[in-house]
């Protein structure tokens, strides 16, 4: 296959244009950030907070309420999550001068633009779940058949 001008021709993403600046990421580069971005995006707490704050478009949701719709995240958490998340864009925040400050939070642009995968990755782990638990059941007990013959 042969590149065309503006293109890569790598298993990451074959034939598809790049940005104006010619940089795009590869996931098959073991030096590419693009692992840690799918790393971020993947982890549960950003998946919620992607869901909880597109819920909201174009509006913002204040820290507790985020906390309070994302049931087992701690504060600590939250805040690292949406720390990220604002260092990437995908999140803004603007802080009200009262006493104390109210912060809220709301999708960028960008962000709203990874609510749409998100979701359909969320649907597809809610879908087969039960029988992604039922496969890892039956692995289990094989393996401790096996163990218990070694």
């Amino acid at each position: 296959m042969t590149a065309e001008d503006g293109t890569f021709a790598s298993p990451g993403h074959p034939a598809e244009t790049a940005a104006p600046d010619g940089r795009r990421g590869d996931l098959f580069d073991p030096a590419c950030p693009t692992r840690q971005l799918l790393d971020r995006i993947g982890g549960k707490w950003t998946s919620m907070a992607i869901k909880v704050l597109g819920d909201e478009y174009p509006g913002e949701i204040r820290f507790a309420e985020l906390k309070r719709r994302m049931p087992g995240i701690s504060q600590k958490m939250l805040a690292q999550t949406l720390r990220h998340l604002e260092r990437d864009s995908l999140v803004a925040r603007r802080i009200e001068a009262t006493a104390p400050p109210r912060v809220h939070y709301r999708l960028t642009a960008l962000g709203m633009s990874l609510t749409e995968p998100i979701a359909a990755l969320r649907e597809w782990a809610e879908t087969h779940m039960a029988r992604i638990d039922a496969a890892r059941m039956d692995w289990d007990r094989a393996e401790d058949r096996q163990s218990q013959r070694a």
